[in-house]
């Protein structure tokens, strides 16, 4: 029994492990998670809509996991800024959003668009998902296959265990 327990923990443990990284490196939104300043925020409220729908549409280059909106690191604040600033001298969202796009490239999109130069982006996390399984199921092949082994018997322990099966027929 004991054994058996051993045997399952090696293989659940890590893909447990696995699993458990994965859901702690969720990160939820939240509406009071906003680092945008008292000192960034527009007048106009119809342009500070404008900046914080397309600041939740740029990814932070530092923190790469946030939008600008909810970073609090030096450079999410200055793309802040520039947004702001491009919108307050009359540019559409449109025109904001390529020139960001345009010096920072797709990597600066939070949702980057599907193409050639995207393509591993996007199938990254496809080609991590098997070659986890992948390595997985060696790993378990493998614990199976030197379960299954075992060492032949020397000299010694075949003359015992032929004496014992003779002792007890």
């Amino acid at each position: 029994m004991r054994r058996r327990f051993r045997q399952m923990t090696r293989v659940k443990m890590p893909l447990l492990s696995i699993a458990l990284a994965l859901i702690a490196g969720v990160s939820f939104e939240t509406s009071g998670a906003l680092a945008v300043q008292p000192d960034e925020v527009l007048s106009d409220t119809a342009l500070e809509k404008r900046a914080r729908a397309l600041s939740a549409q740029l990814r932070c280059l530092v923190c790469q996991n946030q939008s600008i909106d909810d970073s609090d690191a030096p450079l999410a604040r200055d793309l802040r800024v520039l947004v702001r600033d491009r919108l307050k001298a009359g540019e559409s969202d449109a025109a904001v959003f390529d020139y960001i796009v345009a010096r920072y490239g797709d990597f600066v999109l939070l949702n980057p668009p599907f193409k050639i130069s995207t393509l591993l982006l996007w199938a990254s996390p496809v080609l991590l998902l098997l070659a986890g399984i992948g390595l997985a199921r060696s790993a378990t092949r493998g614990q199976r296959r030197a379960g299954n082994e075992t060492a032949p018997l020397s000299r010694a322990e075949q003359k015992r265990f032929d004496d014992l099966m003779k002792r007890d027929t």
